[in-house]
């Protein structure tokens, strides 16, 4: 951002290119209002259409401004100085209010940047509403941002920086042929839009936008054109992937769609017989909390405990069934026996044949879990929750209820295996 003292005239250094940053504020602040209309106050494209006008406006007198300025001080790009920095060197000197004009330009830059982190989140925002997107980039966190978009976007940029190694001259083309080709496709857009309403001098409205997408369209091509080996390919190889991927994620949203039944009246709800599933290893204080809930969901509630060969595994089941009888909970528990050290796998093969036995019957399989006071004491937890949760969910239609029992400090701990013998 330094420059040197000078209305003389500097030397043309081969492979230097002017900074676009005028240009690139220009871009993302139309696009930015664009993008952003369905976020304005009623009527929002009243004031979105002000908003552009002011944009112009400002954009307009600055763009001549500088032109008239840089012709008259009869400046050139050179490598390594901007013209903004060459013209602030020329106008002030190399003192305070050049170094302020820097900072002001830096500022200006980061606002520009930060703008598509406001304005591309609405638009994933728009594309997931439509189908187009993965419906979690229309979720809002609670500062009222949409946090899944500016998470992705920061992923990219920072991608990009990275591929292009924080070169100007490769990313502002991919910037401006991106933006090209929207406003191309938009005005494009508009032009069918006119013909198809047909409203007071719609003529002359889609003679406006075609001619703007004629010129975007030009720019577009010739940015490519020139640039394409220093990087424009990226966009060409891109765009088309993006496309084949909102289409990809459009079709599986209408297949569920109709799996749903989204858009009709479903038959109306009825009841059936359930079955609750609890797996259990000993008897605590968890495990009658467990059967607590179980009971007070479904008609009937079995308990089951998985019993290994091993003569170890056989005992501790053993002395189970026997506290199990002297507690008598009124809920039968079933000895589900196992060649190999698994517990998942048996107990869903014990949802399957109670499914077949019964097919109308409803299968919930609750499954008891000590979430603790710390973070960092879920290292201490032997995982079976989780295990027998995914073998359910993978070879069962049953439904998973994880029930979470929270200890709290001193208060609320469970107690060590219950000894009613």
């Amino acid at each position: 951002m330094g420059g040197s003292r000078g209305c003389e005239h500097k030397p043309w250094i081969p492979g230097a290119r002017p900074r676009s940053q005028a240009l690139q504020l220009a871009l993302t602040g139309v696009e930015a209002i664009a993008n952003a209309v369905p976020s304005f106050r009623a009527p929002a494209a009243r004031r979105a259409q002000r908003a552009e006008v002011a944009l112009g406006t400002l954009l307009g007198v600055m763009l001549i401004g500088l032109s008239v300025l840089i012709s008259r001080f009869g400046l050139q790009p050179v490598g390594g100085v901007t013209v903004l920095a060459q013209l602030a060197d020329a106008s002030f000197g190399h003192n305070l209010a050049f170094h302020v004009v820097q900072f002001a330009t830096m500022v200006l830059l980061a606002l520009s940047a930060n703008t598509s982190f406001g304005g591309l989140p609405v638009l994933l925002k728009l594309l997931a509403r439509n189908n187009y997107l993965p419906h979690v980039f229309g979720l809002k966190a609670d500062r009222q941002v949409h946090r899944h978009g500016v998470l992705t976007l920061a992923a990219v940029s920072a991608a990009l920086l990275v591929f292009s190694g924080g070169d100007t001259n490769t990313l502002v083309p991919l910037f401006a042929i991106g933006v090209f080709v929207g406003f191309t496709i938009a005005q494009t857009v508009m032009v069918i839009h006119w013909r198809a309403v047909r409203g007071s001098r719609w003529a002359a409205k889609a003679l406006l936008n075609g001619l703007g997408a004629l010129l975007t369209g030009v720019s577009a091509v010739v940015v490519t054109a020139t640039k394409f080996h220093d990087g424009a390919w990226l966009i060409v190889v891109t765009l088309p992937l993006l496309v084949a991927g909102f289409e990809s994620v459009h079709r599986a949203y209408t297949r569920i769609g109709e799996r749903l039944g989204v858009g009709r009246v479903p038959e109306p709800p009825h009841r059936d017989r359930s079955l609750i599933v609890v797996p259990v290893s000993s008897l605590t204080r968890l495990t009658s909390e467990a059967l607590t809930a179980a009971v007070s969901l479904g008609d009937e509630v079995h308990a089951v405990t998985v019993c290994h060969p091993d003569p170890e595994d056989r005992e501790q089941t053993e002395a189970l069934e026997r506290d199990w009888a002297l507690w008598n909970p009124s809920v039968p528990l079933v000895r589900i026996p196992s060649d190999r050290r698994t517990v998942g796998r048996p107990v869903a093969a014990y949802v399957r044949k109670m499914a077949s036995d019964d097919p109308g019957m409803r299968i919930t399989v609750l499954i008891p879990e000590v979430e603790p006071a710390h973070l960092w004491q879920r290292l201490l937890q032997n995982q079976r929750g989780a295990v027998v949760a995914h073998a359910v969910r993978h070879e069962t239609d049953a439904v998973i209820c994880r029930l979470r029992f929270r200890l709290l400090d001193g208060s609320a701990e469970l107690p060590t295996d219950l000894d009613l013998r």
